[in-house]
Order: C-alpha cells, then sequence, then structure tokens
C-alpha cells in the first residue's frame, strides 16, 4: 500500500512555516509497512484543494490530509474531501453540544462560525482531539477509477497544529491502520561517502542496484557528502533487511574506503570513533574556518573524550601566540601558505599535547584574494605521531561553502589518516 499527505495551509506556501508534519506522519507509516508516494502542500483555496484530493484519491490507498479544519472561512479540507468524494457533510449534534460545552468551560460564547467543525464526512468515524477543538475523521469508502473500476480507500483527516495531530494519530489512528493494511515491514540502510562527484558514484554503483528492482535506491548530494539511500519493503523485517543488507555488501565492496559509514553515522562521528579506537586525542588551529570544524566536532556527545579543543587565529599575531607560528614564517610566505598551515598544525599539537593537531587557514572571501592567492585557496594541515601532510584545495562558491567544504576536507583527511 502507498499513502499520499496532503498538508492544507497558505501559510506553509510561505518561507515562513514549513510542514513538519508529514515527516512524523511518514515514519509512523513506514513502521506499519506503508511507503509514502506523494506529499502534497495547497493553499486555502477549495478548488485547488479538491482537485488535489481528488488526484491523490485516485493514486494512493491512504489519503492523510493535515490541517485546515478548523472554525474559519479558509479552513476548507472538510468541504473540499466531501465534493472530491461526492459525498455530504453531516453535521453532528452530538459534537456541536460538546464543541459549546468547550467553550463555556473556558468561559467564552461560541460564535456561529465554530459550528462547521461538528461537519463530518458521511460514514466516517469521529476522532476524539483532547489538545483541541478540531477532531480527526477516519474514512473506509471506495472510490471509481475513469476505467469504473472500484477501489478501497482509507481517508483520514487531522488537526493542522503538531501537538494535536501527533497525539491524536498515536493514539485513534494508528491502531484502526493495523487493521486495515497487509502486514508489510520496511527496512532502510544508508550508505554514506565523503567528497566524491556525485556522478562518480552513480557511474559505479548504478550497474549494482539496478540488480535489486525490489530495493529502492536514491542518492543524495548535500555539501561535501555523497548518500545512498536503499528501501525494501516485505512480509517480514527480516527479509526485508536481507534485501538492503545484500545489496549494501556489494556497494561496499565496490566504494570501499569511500565508504565512511554504513549506519548513518556521521563524518564527525566517525572520525572520533577512529581517535578513540587508537586512543588519541585531537586538537585544532583554525583560520578562515573560524571555529567550525571544532563546532562540528564538539556538537557530538562524548567528544571531550577526545577533543582537547582549538583555537581561532583569524590574525597573524594569535597564529603565533596561540600555536607557535614563527613570525618569520608568517612574513615569508604570507598567512594563506603551505609553510603556515604545517605550523598551525604541529603548533597546537605540542601546545596542547594532542596526539593529531589539525591546522587551516585560506581565503574564504568574497574579498581578499588576488591572482596568486584566489579566494577559496584553502590550506589544510594534518600533524599526527608519525608525519605531518599538508594538502592544498581550490574550493568554489561562496563563503560559507568554502568553509564548510573545508572543515569537510579536514574530517576526512583525518579519517583516511587513522584508518
Amino acid at each position: 500500500m502507498i499513502a499520499e499527505i496532503i498538508a492544507a495551509g497558505s501559510e506553509m506556501l510561505t518561507p515562513f512555516r514549513q510542514d513538519t508534519n508529514s515527516l512524523y506522519l511518514t515514519s509512523e507509516l513506514n513502521d506499519l509497512g506503508v511507503a509514502v508516494a506523494f506529499k502534497t502542500i495547497v493553499g486555502d483555496n477549495l478548488q485547488h484543494l479538491t482537485a488535489a484530493a481528488s488526484v491523490a484519491l485516485m493514486r494512493a490507498n491512504i489519503v492523510i490530509f493535515s490541517g485546515g479544519l478548523g472554525p474559519t472561512e479558509d479552513d476548507l479540507t472538510r468541504e473540499a474531501v466531501a465534493a472530491a468524494l461526492d459525498i455530504s457533510l453531516v453535521r453532528d449534534e452530538k459534537l456541536l453540544a460538546d464543541l459549546a460545552e468547550r467553550f463555556a468551560k473556558r468561559g467564552f460564547v461560541m460564535t456561529a462560525n465554530n459550528s462547521k467543525q461538528a461537519d463530518v464526512l458521511e460514514g466516517a468515524e469521529i476522532l476524539p482531539n483532547i489538545n483541541g477543538s478540531a477532531v480527526g475523521q477516519f474514512l473506509v469508502t471506495n472510490v471509481t477509477d475513469p476505467l469504473g473500476e472500484s477501489h478501497r480507500r482509507i481517508v483520514i483527516l487531522l488537526p493542522g497544529p503538531p501537538r494535536e495531530l501527533k497525539p491524536l494519530f498515536a493514539a485513534e489512528v494508528k491502531h484502526r491502520l493495523i487493521f486495515l493494511v497487509p502486514e508489510r515491514h520496511i527496512a532502510k540502510r544508508v550508505l554514506r561517502m565523503a567528497l566524491l562527484p556525485e556522478s562518480q558514484v552513480d557511474a559505479r554503483t548504478a550497474p549494482i542496484y539496478k540488480q535489486f528492482p525490489d530495493v529502492e535506491t536514491t542518492i543524495l548530494a548535500h555539501a561535501g557528502e555523497i548518500q545512498l539511500h536503499f528501501q525494501a519493503s516485505a512480509k517480514t523485517v527480516s527479509e526485508a533487511q536481507s534485501q538492503v543488507d545484500n545489496l549494501a555488501t556489494l556497494i561496499k565492496l565496490e566504494m570501499g574506503e569511500a565508504i565512511f559509514s554504513d549506519d548513518n553515522s556521521s563524518l564527525e562521528e566517525v572520525a572520533l570513533d577512529l581517535l578513540a579506537a587508537k586512543n588519541y586525542t585531537l586538537a585544532t588551529a583554525e583560520s578562515c574556518t573560524g571555529g567550525l570544524l571544532a563546532q562540528r566536532i564538539t556538537a557530538i556527545p562524548g567528544s571531550s573524550k577526545q577533543f582537547l579543543g582549538g583555537a581561532v587565529v583569524y590574525s597573524n599575531d594569535l597564529k603565533t601566540a596561540f600555536a607557535d607560528v614563527p613570525a618569520d614564517i608568517i612574513a615569508a610566505h604570507g598567512a594563506v601558505s603551505e609553510p603556515v598551515a604545517r605550523a598551525l598544525a604541529q603548533g597546537i599539537r605540542k601546545r596542547t599535547n594532542a596526539s593529531v593537531g589539525i591546522g587551516i587557514t585560506g581565503i574564504a572571501g568574497p574579498g581578499g584574494g588576488d591572482a596568486n592567492k584566489p579566494v577559496g585557496l584553502v590550506y589544510i594541515s594534518l600533524a599526527t605521531p608519525t608525519a605531518t601532510t599538508v594538502t592544498q584545495l581550490n574550493l568554489m562558491g561562496d563563503r560559507d561553502r568554502i568553509r564548510w567544504w573545508s572543515s569537510q576536507h579536514a574530517l576526512e583527511l583525518l579519517r583516511q589518516a587513522l584508518l
């Protein structure tokens, strides 16, 4: 079975509000073995919402609506779904009385427009909402496609506020779905790689994952990282897990050490685990990244066991004061240079008595570059107990991108050195 989630609300078509309910609902549906095939956001327009509902009812077994169940003129979900199904809305007198009582207990008089919250789809079950005035609705019905064939559909209406939707779904919807959906289980795996082009990863892995038509494969690219997501559905957990694991094993054989994680761990977590395995500690001296590398590392709980600390050495004087970079090296080669990067890594390692030191210096832009040292020129040095290496990068993009990619390169260089 597949599901579609429709979020109603013009506010979610602006930059100021996001649909977070669909993330929660997707997770809950996946637990039941139901894949979410479509997500739609529709503004507060009856024609548009009715059209979206009509399309969803033709292509999805389960259609869940969130929002648009309030008392105002722009709350149109009930009306749109009724129109799409060509059924009536029935005013529930008990629900209407409960609404009036709810207002009275709070010392308010219920205005006439609140009455629409007692309108229920013909044949639907009312799902009580203990956290708000808008009840949910649950309807099992049949729809007829253009060829005249009938299909069973499960239609669910939920209030929009997450503090209402989540407990209502957990208490009233999930157990109903358990009895209605076929027993299926979804298994997932994620493989993560750093600093490889998406096209290269796909060229090497597509011949493999195309041999697994029952496993849905998705490639995601994000700021110096490629992720391969595998998802399979089967009657048992072990069968579904076996499908994704078999594919992941073959991909790992192809990509080798380029894969830094096969359990969705971040690059920061993997680097810290490798440091811990060697009983190593780490310190950093950062110029152009402004402490971003240290921030990423310290965002991981327990990082203090391996990460001693770092220095943000933007000025030349602080490069000397905090990381013991000789002033004559800076004068001779400039702050953005291989010798300075090397001195940063070695100096911070020695000053902190760390096992590993990382030094980063570069030009993040948008100004400060020239023909000899353009914006995007970055040097990263890694000083370990046995050697010191320096890597030169020529990065593209804006300031944020250059800083992020610099930190990503530093973590991957650290991982590779520790393997």
